[in-house]
């Protein structure tokens, strides 16, 4: 059984991965105004084996997430707090000296 588990483990990531790729493909042909109908028609076709693969391996009994490091971005760091800001004030406009 875990011999399965794994290898459909392997196929979802290698999906996903590919899914990308067509829907990237896809996004490509839609800003350039061409037809996309293939693209489409075949993540539709990835779209319902991931889902027998997912049926499946939860009838496994795995729950654990699949990671795939490829689509994942890498996020900027979080800016370091400089403690509490205090609230601006409003002040009038200087008045220009008339001379």
């Amino acid at each position: 059984m875990d011999n399965r588990i794994n290898e459909i483990r392997r196929v979802i990531r290698a999906l996903r991965v590919s899914m990308r790729e067509a829907e990237a493909i896809m996004h490509e042909q839609i800003n350039r105004d061409e037809d996309c109908t293939f693209v489409a028609e075949e993540v539709m076709k990835m779209r319902v084996v991931m889902s027998g693969l997912v049926q499946e391996r939860a009838a496994l009994g795995d729950t654990d997430p699949i990671v795939v490091a490829s689509l994942f971005v890498p996020r900027r760091r979080p800016a370091p707090s400089r403690g509490r800001l205090e609230p601006r004030r409003l002040v009038p406009p200087r008045e220009v000296a008339q001379a």
